[in-house]
């Protein structure tokens, strides 16, 4: 997922300070399906900036804190918005699984550790659906659609994919175990 998108996206619902930001992507999950660096967000608030599609809203200067700069999407950053929302809505999913890679080799493999392995990413893939499952849970207001698809989304394909783990496991004790 683009990172510009989430930033001019929760933009379009405000004036924002990027620690509030990464904040919000972190209490709506979204860190959960997006990858990023902490340096990375605010270069990308560098990067919308020199664009033009951001602009600073207010400085604030507490006495004893650093400055605290928010930030509002201007008119070329919600045309930039749409674009970016199209764009992004029309890829296809990315089969990018990190299993694929050692299945394809497993036959080579130490079968009590890759069972080991297996069972771990299992639990941590359980773990991570719970865990989505229980944000609408600790929410102050009721997700609006388009978190609550992807909530959906997301906790659908990890369970699907613990069932597919499981279903590894399963048929590897008959060939590598």
């Amino acid at each position: 997922m683009n990172l510009k998108l989430i930033i001019l996206g929760l933009l379009m619902e405000g004036e924002k300070h990027p620690y509030e930001i990464q904040q919000l992507m972190k209490s709506r999950g979204i860190d959960c399906y997006v990858k990023y660096a902490k340096g990375s967000l605010y270069y990308a608030f560098d990067q919308l900036e020199k664009a033009k599609w951001i602009e600073v809203a207010a400085v604030i200067r507490e006495s004893n804190r650093p400055d605290k700069t928010t930030y509002r999407i201007t008119d070329l950053g919600k045309e930039e918005f749409q674009h970016l929302l199209v764009q992004e809505m029309g890829r296809p999913m990315q089969l990018n699984n990190p299993n694929y890679a050692a299945l394809t080799f497993a036959e080579h493999g130490d079968p009590e550790k890759m069972d080991q392995a297996l069972r771990e990413n299992i639990r941590e893939v359980g773990r991570l659906a719970e865990l989505l499952e229980s944000i609408p849970e600790k929410q102050t207001e009721p997700l609006g659609f388009g978190p609550r698809m992807i909530l959906l989304g997301a906790i659908e394909h990890l369970r699907a994919e613990v069932r597919w783990m499981e279903r590894v496991r399963e048929e590897a004790w008959g060939r590598l175990f």
